[in-house]
């Protein structure tokens, strides 16, 4: 439920301060029926549908917890004959906190050079800030690109930073990625 943390704060103030439930429904824009529905404590039927539903999830998640999402969903549909869309089954397996325990390698967009040219030594341990000016200095290459037409051009810019003020020290621009 969206609204719960709303719904219980509005009942807090009511309950301790005697703060009008109106008046709290209309400065936190809920609607006051949505409220005392909520109060009331019945859950709809779509909502124990799902109390249902998750239950037989959890079951079969602590029976082989490596099984995601999908093929949680596959055993809801071949043993017990429950057809329900991908998409309610991840947001149950979400409010319960129930994840696959198969881990997959991230293929994200950084990873690290086969053969970096210069691999430097940790001199600052995450120790990111400086006592004095000229300390310590960090510095880093970030590629620019910009189409014209078809054609892409690259701009690298390279910064130096001071690690006491977090001031760039010294910039340079350059239409090729090399060390000078």
């Amino acid at each position: 439920m969206r609204q719960r943390r709303t719904y219980k704060a509005i009942q807090e103030c009511h309950e301790n301060q005697g703060y009008p439930i109106e008046v709290a429904c209309k400065l936190l824009h809920v609607a006051r029926s949505a409220y005392h529905k909520w109060a009331s404590g019945k859950l709809s039927r779509r909502a124990t549908e799902n109390e249902k539903l998750a239950d037989k999830i959890e079951k079969i998640y602590s029976e082989s917890p490596d099984k995601g999402y999908r093929r949680l969903n596959d055993d809801l549909r071949h043993d017990y004959g429950i057809h329900v869309n991908d998409k309610r089954v991840l947001r149950i397996c979400r409010a319960r906190d129930i994840r696959s325990t198969v881990k997959y390698s991230n293929h994200g967009c950084t990873r690290r050079a086969k053969n970096p040219q210069y691999l430097a030594e940790n001199l600052l341990d995450r120790q990111f800030y400086a006592e004095k000016p000229n300390e310590k200095w960090l510095t880093d290459v970030t590629e620019f690109k910009w189409y014209e037409g078809t054609e892409v051009h690259k701009v690298y810019l390279s910064a130096i930073l001071d690690l006491y003020d977090r001031r760039i020290v010294a910039f340079v621009l350059g239409d090729r990625n090399d060390n000078p």
